[in-house]
């Protein structure tokens, strides 16, 4: 009976630390006004975006227009978390991401807004299928051609953003400081390096604040 109770013990002790992220956080209901799309200008919708069995596919090529005329930025095909801007407080974006081979130098996610720059976080996906925080420090690997669960928590009091795959962390930064934050997904192109095709799909979006 002791043995067992020490067993279990050492389960709940190591369910504990290894909690899903999302635990402690309540979920804001999102909303069809919430999911605003940015595609390059010139171009419909439907050739850049489709939306079939609950699945955001966005794809982008690197000669594309910005997403308004007058824009200097790359092209993008993105979701921007609309409506839901923040400011302080600990907020979190959770989404089951997919990138198919060959995409390359392209931004998947993203915290836009900061003291400092234009943004907080830049997650991007290069050859051979590795994530990295903007174009240097690595984040993972081996994400092409496979659904990942990306959970990003950023504590804008605590000056802190961690970013876990499938519930594990996998890396944790300072953040630029606060401003009119928000998230965004898609594919948006890096200033240099990128593949001439662009892809990212997305599915069961969610945001979630403490």
């Amino acid at each position: 009976m002791k043995v067992l109770m020490i067993l279990l013990l050492a389960i709940t002790i190591h369910a504990a630390a290894g909690g899903d992220p999302t635990d402690g956080f309540t979920e804001v209901p999102l909303k069809p006004s919430n999911i605003v799309l940015q595609k390059p200008f010139n171009v419909p919708l439907d050739q850049r975006y489709s939306f079939i069995d609950g699945v955001h596919r966005m794809w982008v090529y690197s000669d594309d227009k910005p997403y308004s005329p007058d824009s200097d930025t790359q092209p993008r095909t993105e979701i921007r978390i609309a409506g839901l801007d923040y400011s302080s407080g600990v907020w979190q974006f959770e989404g089951h991401g997919y990138v198919p081979k060959g995409t390359s130098g392209a931004t998947v996610a993203q915290i836009h807004g900061a003291s400092h720059g234009e943004t907080t976080l830049i997650l991007r996906i290069y050859e051979p299928g590795e994530m990295r925080y903007y174009d240097t420090l690595h984040v993972a690997g081996d994400l092409y051609d496979t659904w990942f669960r990306l959970n990003i928590v950023h504590d804008v009091d605590g000056g802190m953003v961690t970013v876990f795959l499938n519930g594990e962390q996998k890396f944790q930064h300072h953040d630029e400081g606060p401003g009119d934050l928000y998230f965004k997904c898609g594919v948006y192109a890096a200033p240099a390096d990128i593949s001439h095709y662009m892809e990212s799909r997305w599915k069961d979006i969610k945001i979630y604040r403490k």
